[in-house]
């Protein structure tokens, strides 16, 4: 992460990361911090999100306190969103950047066994409570204000896998929806996704943890992802130096899609 001023530089910005705690998302918060934004963070288990937010403070931002909150909730909740987005404008007088981050995947394989509960839940969370985000926040800041949105979305979003099929076809939805609001809210809010292929975080361990040399071996750049690279073009794609880009969603791959597979 690259200390950044200028067109690039987000101070006086207010965000809120969703799954904020992990992976990807505390990547994110991270990078949002070091371009000088406040930011919250929210996730289901609190332990865990005061402990990344005490690592925020530390790490990304300063030691000043002041710039990070963490806001415990599901985001499959009404209740829940309608709080982290309450008391991020509460806590820092605005809500600048959105980004949907908690997803989850309790159904892989077979979809014709698949247990249907588990998949009105996936996109119960990756799109349904995505939206119910955007919702919240356009009503408390970015109506009136404008703002940023970026959902993560995923490269099973744009190709089948058989194997994380469900999760895939709600990553589908979301980069639709994600193009819907693009259309919806501008100018004065934008919105993209961003699609990773396999990146080294705890949720995506089942996709790589037989053999990760095997994995990266199709990817172009032999390598699989990080959460700091995702965050990277997240920190751009919030930033004005790319206001003219919305509706568009990202591939973040390691040049495995140009291969014609996903690993």
């Amino acid at each position: 992460m690259t200390d950044l001023t200028g067109s690039a530089g987000l101070n006086g910005r207010a965000a809120l990361v969703t799954g904020g705690s992990l992976g990807i998302g505390h990547a994110i918060a991270a990078e949002l911090l070091t371009r000088g934004a406040s930011v919250t963070i929210t996730a289901r288990k609190p332990d865990q999100l005061a402990a990344a937010a005490e690592e925020l403070v530390a790490k990304a931002a300063g030691g000043d306190a002041s710039r990070v909150l963490a806001v415990p909730g599901n985001a499959g909740s009404d209740e829940s969103r309608a709080e982290a987005v309450a008391r991020t404008v509460e806590a820092f007088g605005s809500l600048d950047i959105l980004v949907n981050n908690a997803g989850i995947n309790p159904v892989y394989g077979d979809l014709m066994t698949a247990d249907l509960n588990g998949v009105r839940k996936i996109f119960d969370v990756n799109v349904v409570a995505a939206l119910g985000f955007v919702q919240e926040a356009y009503k408390a800041w970015m109506g009136e204000h404008g703002g940023v949105v970026i959902n993560l979305a995923s490269t099973a979003g744009l190709r089948s896998t058989g194997v994380i099929a469900a999760y895939g076809a709600s990553k589908a939805a979301l980069i639709r929806l994600t193009e819907e609001l693009a259309w919806q809210l501008g100018p004065s809010i934008r919105v993209n996704a961003v699609a990773p292929a396999v990146v080294k975080t705890k949720f995506a361990t089942a996709l790589y943890e037989e053999g990760e040399e095997k994995v990266s071996s199709a990817y172009p750049m032999k390598r699989l992802g990080n959460p700091d690279d995702i965050a990277s073009l997240v920190g751009f794609l919030v930033s004005d130096e790319a206001s003219w880009i919305t509706g568009e969603t990202v591939r973040i791959d390691g040049g495995v899609m140009a291969t014609g597979t996903l690993g």
